[in-house]
């Protein structure tokens, strides 16, 4: 196939595929769904859109059309923030009080992570890194924490063992799904080191910067791999 077309179809299979998550989880969440898990469930599958990147040609410019699903949605975000009314689905979907300036925080912080990715760093290891932890790890560990944790610390904000720990695990399973998916093998000394730093960068960040702490640290990491 032609390098455009097929980073073209490729991009509309990715925007289907981040526009219909969240679609599902605005209709589920009408129907009951608890806000909170809706919004971590849109956070881990918008985390792995990267899962497309192999299906696009290298060879032209066009594969770079990757990030169209988090530039659209950083637009949304801003236009949201800003404008967005109580009763808006992005609203009941992506915050946990309901507030819209929510949307301007973690949830933008997050799509302008992926744009970094999927243009300055594609295809790199370090992002994949980047995003299996901030994706997975980030957005399971407040679910575990909030369900099963007992055992709270207070550094910048609240958070539990347990969620540090299925921090931990998580973040280490998607970093290391990605890696097999895109190469065929990992660095379990860099994926472990990854994940202790990632894990300690979380524990001590303040709400929604961590979608900013989390993958600079594990590219620093990375990079001292190089």
């Amino acid at each position: 196939m032609n390098p455009v077309l097929q980073n073209i179809v490729v991009t509309i299979g990715g925007l289907i595929y981040v526009f219909g998550i969240v679609a599902i989880m605005d209709f589920v969440v009408k129907k009951g769904f608890p806000q909170d898990l809706s919004r971590k469930v849109v956070h881990i599958a918008a985390g792995s859109w990267l899962i497309f990147w192999p299906l696009y040609s290298p060879d032209h410019w066009t594969k770079y059309l990757n990030i169209t699903p988090a530039l659209i949605w950083t637009i949304l975000l801003l236009i949201k923030g800003f404008t967005a009314k109580p009763d808006d689905q992005a609203v009941k979907t992506m915050t946990r009080t309901g507030d819209r300036r929510e949307l301007l925080k973690g949830p933008l912080y997050f799509t302008l992570v992926m744009n970094i990715m999927g243009t300055i760093f594609f295809y790199s290891p370090g992002a994949l890194l980047s995003m299996g932890f901030l994706g997975w790890g980030d957005g399971l560990a407040p679910v575990f924490g909030k369900r099963f944790g007992k055992h709270k610390y207070h550094i910048f904000s609240d958070k539990t063992i347990e969620g540090s720990i299925a921090f931990f695990c998580f973040g280490f399973l998607g970093a290391l799904i990605f890696s097999l998916l895109f190469f065929g093998q990992i660095n379990i000394l860099l994926l472990v080191s990854t994940a202790v730093v990632t894990t300690v960068i979380e524990g001590f960040s303040p709400k929604d910067i961590d979608n900013i702490l989390i993958p600079i640290s594990a590219m620093i990491v990375y990079y001292l791999f190089l």
